[in-house]
């Protein structure tokens, strides 16, 4: 591998140069690469010694653009069947917002500030927050799948994911009850108002956990009166379209109390015909977006758990919003109520015990969601005993 100034004149008489790397790749080809400026020059061939001798690098001609790359993971992704929205959720975040930004760049160009940069355009162009990151992690999984296939040797992304785990964890804002998660006494004052056909899946998704899709998805087959539990084994996609739970570790079996039970078997002698326990009036999976606006939301309002939205209708009335718009909310809270000790209303439960009631895929993700529900130690009586009793032997010596 050797640097070398390049000198030349151009059509105009003017004198021109330019810093050449003349290396072999790890194919034994001989390559060119030019530089305007010697450090880079320098910087390009410390970095391709390395990389040749461990068998790593890829020469830009071998390269594709971020583009092609895109195309090639969204390839890899269908052949690994995965969900039909997870693909549509790729392609989304390919065409609308990593292709028209940096989708013409050679998968070798793709450094920690060309990502940075990245970012702050999208940022400029308007997309949230949450965007810009499922941006990124859509690109960084394009580069991982470019390794895998040889296209490029580095992925910038993980990079500077790195750099910045510590500060956003740091920044990553807590779930609060009352903000993010129910309070007993609003899911008191819902469960009150519960009525009619929504009774049944509401009450259920507060005593159980499950998600909406596996709601949507739960068969009858899969609720067991007599031990009152039910298991989860499969849950119905945007479509309606039945399949896989999300991790094998969402397949699990949840214990319910007895009105849930009781509620079911009621449910049972009304719900439409068919396997599912949750059905539209087709005897198909139920949409989210009906649990949501003519379930859970009008639910919240009755139950006069509101914001307000700061808007005004024709009568100058306030425009009142639900507190709590999503599934999930519910979700959250029977998290906290499995967490709380029993004497405040809980169950008191175990993080390892919490993780597979939940159906998370590992007891980090229980962590880093609800570490701090759980009872602090540090906090009790038994503390401030042991600290006057080591004072206290300190004293006599």
């Amino acid at each position: 591998m050797s640097i070398r100034k390049r000198t030349w004149t151009d059509s105009k008489g003017a004198e021109k140069s330019a810093w050449v790397v003349d290396y072999t790749d790890t194919k034994g080809k001989r390559r060119l690469k030019t530089f305007t400026k010697k450090k880079d020059a320098d910087q390009f061939a410390a970095t391709a010694k390395v990389e040749v001798r461990e068998g790593t690098h890829v020469a830009d001609r071998d390269t594709v653009t971020v583009e092609k790359a895109g195309k090639l993971w969204i390839s890899t992704s269908e052949a690994a069947e995965l969900e039909r929205s997870t693909l549509e959720a790729y392609r989304q975040r390919l065409d609308l917002h990593v292709v028209p930004f940096i989708g013409h760049e050679k998968l070798s160009k793709i450094t920690v500030p060309v990502v940075r940069g990245f970012a702050d355009k999208l940022r400029e162009e308007g997309r949230s927050a949450a965007m810009v990151k499922k941006a990124l992690t859509a690109l960084g999984a394009i580069l991982s799948d470019a390794q895998e296939r040889g296209l490029v040797t580095r992925n910038a992304v993980k990079e500077m994911s790195r750099r910045r785990n510590g500060s956003e964890k740091r920044s990553k804002k807590l779930l609060q009850v009352g903000v993010d998660i129910p309070a007993p006494d609003e899911i008191k004052a819902f469960l009150a108002g519960l009525e009619g056909r929504w009774r049944p899946l509401l009450l259920t998704a507060v005593f159980s956990g499950l998600r909406s899709s596996e709601l949507r998805g739960l068969r009858w087959q899969d609720v067991d009166f007599d031990r009152a539990t039910i298991d989860v084994r499969q849950r119905s996609d945007k479509w309606g379209q039945i399949g896989s739970t999300k991790s094998h570790s969402s397949q699990r079996t949840v214990p319910v109390p007895p009105v849930v039970v009781n509620t079911l078997k009621e449910w049972k002698l009304a719900c439409p015909p068919g396997e599912l326990v949750f059905p539209n009036g087709q005897g198909n999976p139920e949409s989210h977006s009906n649990i949501i606006k003519r379930g859970l939301i009008p639910a919240m309002k009755k139950a006069s758990l509101t914001i307000d939205t700061g808007k005004v209708d024709d009568d100058g009335n306030a425009i009142l919003a639900a507190r709590y718009s999503g599934l999930h909310a519910l979700r959250h809270f029977y998290a906290s109520w499995l967490i709380n000790p029993k004497e405040s209303g809980g169950l008191g439960l175990d993080m390892k015990t919490v993780q597979a009631r939940m159906g998370h895929s590992s007891i980090v993700v229980t962590a880093d969601v609800y570490s701090h529900l759980f009872p602090r130690k540090d906090d009790t009586k038994e503390l401030a005993d042991a600290a006057d009793a080591l004072f206290a032997d300190y004293r006599k010596s």
